[in-house]
């Protein structure tokens, strides 16, 4: 079981450590994403200084890294522990993946918020939970033109969605990670909170003042 869980910690950060927002931007466009906009490696920060197809591009490989670390996870678990119940395996990954991106190995631990990453590891693991704090980011995002509000509301509203739309066995990491995961995310936000705070976070269709 040890063996298990180490494994699968350090693939899944493996995996979710990938920096795909860092990676798009130095082959198609030959610069380096953290010294523009906010200087996060994120879907985000990727569109908001006008790469819109490799800001959907990085969005999309960091839902599915996250959706691959988990479905790895529960693989590893099934070869060396088939004894472990699969949420466990499902919980340890995703953690591991959204802390893989937050703070990648590659890039001196500094990485994204981990929004897209958090999306795709319960895509797998909560699927209509993360469907519905999904909508939750959509309806935020449409109301307030903020995508920090957005990602704030979506992440602090997945595990209360969790609560009711997961079925089956749910042990107490697995719960312990969907809500680590979420206030992890929400941490993450902490320049953006600042910033709306004082009124100069960047709004969708306004002019960049970063």
């Amino acid at each position: 079981m040890p063996l298990a869980c180490v494994t699968i910690a350090a693939a899944a950060y493996l995996l979710g450590s990938i920096p795909f927002g860092y990676m798009l931007m130095r082959i198609f466009r030959k610069q380096d994403i953290r010294s523009m906009g906010s200087g996060n490696i994120g879907a985000t920060n990727v569109m908001r200084v006008g790469a819109y197809g490799l800001g959907a591009a990085t969005f999309v490989l960091d839902v599915l890294k996250g959706c691959s670390a988990v479905w790895l996870g529960v693989l590893i678990a099934s070869a060396l522990a088939p004894g472990m119940a699969f949420r466990d395996a499902e919980g340890v990954a995703a953690l591991c993946a959204v802390l893989g991106h937050m703070f990648p190995v590659w890039l001196r631990f500094h990485g994204g918020k981990g929004v897209a990453t958090g999306f795709g590891v319960f895509l797998v693991a909560a699927p209509w939970a993360a469907l519905a704090a999904l909508g939750v980011f959509a309806v935020a995002v449409a109301i307030s033109r903020y995508v920090a509000v957005g990602s704030i509301a979506g992440a602090a509203s997945f595990p209360i969605f969790a609560l009711f739309l997961v079925s089956g066995s749910r042990p107490l990491f697995f719960i312990a990670a969907q809500f680590g995961v979420s206030l992890l995310i929400i941490v993450m936000h902490h320049s953006n909170i600042r910033r709306l705070i004082k009124g100069t976070e960047y709004k969708i269709g306004a002019k960049n003042r970063e």
